[in-house]
């Protein structure tokens, strides 16, 4: 009898677990279909006015009109991006806390021994662009091609620098690539963002640079600075006559940026669909689209899955430059 009585009080424990989970799956989707019925926050784990705040500014402004609920960029710069990531990591997974990043995202993973969150933490939601990075060198060295940096690099030892946003960004890891495919020994520059290697470039403190069009290209059409090629697959439609770096010479050589979005991990995933379309119709719209082309980006729409492909992809791609390179943040 007692027997009897404990498998029927398992059963019941069964049947009651099973209900309670059916009310929880019930609960979220209700939760998700009504999402978002209060403001959106996006962090920027970046100073406001850069590449990622820029386009999460752009883009979700439409976005913003489409939900219905006011988006909220929270810029919470430091430590390559991880601070704010983190905090992103810690929020409630409930659709209303995400975060914006570059493809600096993937390199930290191996930059640093130890981050204050794990990868699954979070999950991908969109890629929101790419953002094409154009190597500029200074009007003070004898170049106007990649092979003639090259050839003045060998001939010139020791002699050469190349600037970059900072230690571990996206600039500065294509750069040691090209000095390792290149073979031309290069010190690395580290500036505090883009802003400061312009004015380095132009007065010759650095030699040359990968960095997206925005800021170096209008004084490049202004004679105070060259641009030698693009580390993107194609050409850049709005400047035809720039080469790619395959075509300089660099086979398989694309090394573009990117920006897109993430979620505390549990989000809903309806919740994560949703933002994932929202993404989609936003960058899709041609004065959203013409915003981010003039800007220098190529607006990307795409799912969740193919988001999170891109990153593994990155992140493999990036411990490998780590690792040639002995590049810590620790």
């Amino acid at each position: 009898m007692e027997m009897k009585l404990s498998v029927k009080k398992h059963l019941i424990s069964v049947v009651q677990l099973a209900a309670i989970a059916c009310v929880a799956v019930g609960n979220n989707a209700v939760a998700a279909d009504a999402w978002p019925v209060k403001p959106i926050k996006v962090i920027v784990p970046y100073t406001p006015g850069g590449s990622t705040d820029t386009v999460s500014r752009v883009v979700f402004e439409k976005v913003s009109q489409s939900l219905g609920q006011p988006i909220i960029i929270e810029n919470k710069p430091g430590a390559n991006s991880t601070l704010g990531v983190g905090v992103t990591a810690r929020s409630a997974p409930d659709g209303y806390t995400f975060v914006s990043v570059l493809a600096a995202y993937s390199a930290n993973m191996s930059l640093y021994s130890k981050l204050s969150y794990k990868p699954s933490d979070l999950v991908p939601v969109a890629q929101m662009a790419e953002l094409p990075l154009f190597l500029f060198s200074s009007k003070k060295l004898p170049v106007k091609t990649v092979a003639e940096l090259v050839a003045y690099g060998k001939a010139h030892p020791d002699t050469l620098t190349f600037g970059s946003s900072g230690v571990g960004s996206s600039a500065h890891l294509t750069g040691e690539r090209f000095a390792m495919e290149s073979k031309v020994k290069m010190t690395h520059v580290p500036y505090n963002g883009s802003a400061p290697i312009l004015p380095a470039l132009v007065s010759g403190e650095v030699s040359v640079a990968f960095d997206p069009l925005l800021v170096p290209m209008p004084h490049a059409k202004q004679g105070k600075i060259n641009v030698l090629a693009v580390a993107s697959a194609k050409r850049w439609p709005g400047e035809p006559n720039i080469p790619t770096m395959e075509e300089a010479g660099f086979p398989g050589f694309v090394m573009s940026s990117w920006t897109g979005l993430l979620a505390p991990a549990g989000t809903p995933q309806a919740i994560v669909d949703r933002m994932a379309r929202e993404i989609a119709t936003a960058v899709r719209n041609p004065d959203v689209a013409k915003k981010l082309t003039d800007l220098g980006f190529v607006p990307v729409s795409g799912t969740p899955d193919e988001f999170r492909k891109l990153i593994e992809r990155d992140t493999a791609r990036y411990a490998a430059i780590v690792k040639a390179g002995k590049i810590s943040l620790d």
